[in-house]
């Protein structure tokens, strides 16, 4: 069973930054796709961003492109998301979650394409 620890959120005024980290138990976590998702109160969850389990394909929702980066290193069994210009729209939270994949398999952003997740990190951007 996959498990996943995320860290690095907090409090950050508009137009800051966050890097956030998402701590896998697998060793193999090259076979798997990642993402990372957010929740705000009284919203769906929405896919942010996510990677292929090669790390060569990425997708963005369209209100962090250019804002945020999904990264992964497989040999430190950790995935990231680095997160610029914040907004307060950006203020909810943040999960990471992983899927086994195929290689060369497109990442999903649905969250129900999803198999395990971690517990979340709140990421509040203050105005």
């Amino acid at each position: 069973q996959l498990q996943l620890v995320e860290s690095g959120g907090g409090l950050v005024q508009s137009g800051g930054s966050l890097r956030l980290s998402c701590l896998t138990s697998e060793f193999t976590l090259n076979q798997y796709g990642v993402g990372w998702f957010r929740q705000a109160p009284g919203k769906e969850r929405e896919g942010v961003a996510c990677m292929d389990s090669s790390g060569q394909k990425t997708k963005y929702a369209n209100s962090v492109k250019g804002r945020f980066t999904i990264s992964r290193d497989n040999a430190k069994k950790t995935v990231h998301l680095q997160m610029e210009n914040l907004k307060p729209e950006d203020t909810a939270v943040y999960s990471c979650a992983a899927i086994m994949a195929l290689p060369g398999a497109e990442p999903p952003m649905a969250p129900y394409e999803y198999d395990y997740w971690g517990q979340g990190t709140q990421v509040t951007v203050s105005s």
